[in-house]
């Protein structure tokens, strides 16, 4: 388990609230248990957080801004890639089985980063990845002809640069 502990004199009003904690793990699409995973700590560590039961180190808080950049990022370069493309499409997977292996992110993730996405590029079309179709050059090819796909993760299949 990762041990996270607070600078010298951390002033407690630059600390992450349990509310702000939530918020952001929910916006971000991430369950407690990955999220738990992810930073090193049990789940019940991270629902004592969300309950306001212990404080929230600042190196969770920088951890969680590092989470909301990566995401940002994502949507950015998903949308400068969608933006005026004609049937623009995104792939995401449908459940973790679908991920591509090197993938870190759970599929609850990509759903909340292709809302984001879809807010910024009208007519966007978002479809699951079909199974066992991960692989080179196997994208948006059967998904939808002429359009433009970004998919998941930095590969043939997956679009998006965090996986």
């Amino acid at each position: 388990m990762t041990t996270y502990t607070d600078p010298p004199g951390m002033p407690d009003d630059e600390r992450m609230t349990d509310a702000e904690f939530k918020v952001v793990r929910e916006y971000l699409g991430l369950t407690g248990d990955w999220l738990a995973g992810h930073l090193g700590v049990s789940p019940r560590t991270v629902r004592h957080w969300e309950q306001g039961k212990y404080p929230i180190p600042d190196g969770v808080r920088l951890a969680m801004e590092n989470l909301e950049a990566v995401a940002a990022q994502q949507v950015t370069a998903a949308i400068e890639v969608l933006t005026d493309a004609p049937d623009a499409v995104m792939v995401i997977p449908r459940a973790e089985k679908d991920c591509p292996s090197e993938c870190p992110w759970p599929p609850s993730w990509h759903r909340a980063v292709a809302a984001r996405i879809a807010q910024e590029v009208p007519g966007l079309s978002i479809v699951y990845s079909v199974p066992a179709v991960h692989g080179p050059d196997t994208a948006a090819d059967g998904v939808r002809a002429g359009g433009d796909a970004v998919t998941c993760a930095g590969r043939a299949d997956c679009g998006l640069a965090a996986c």
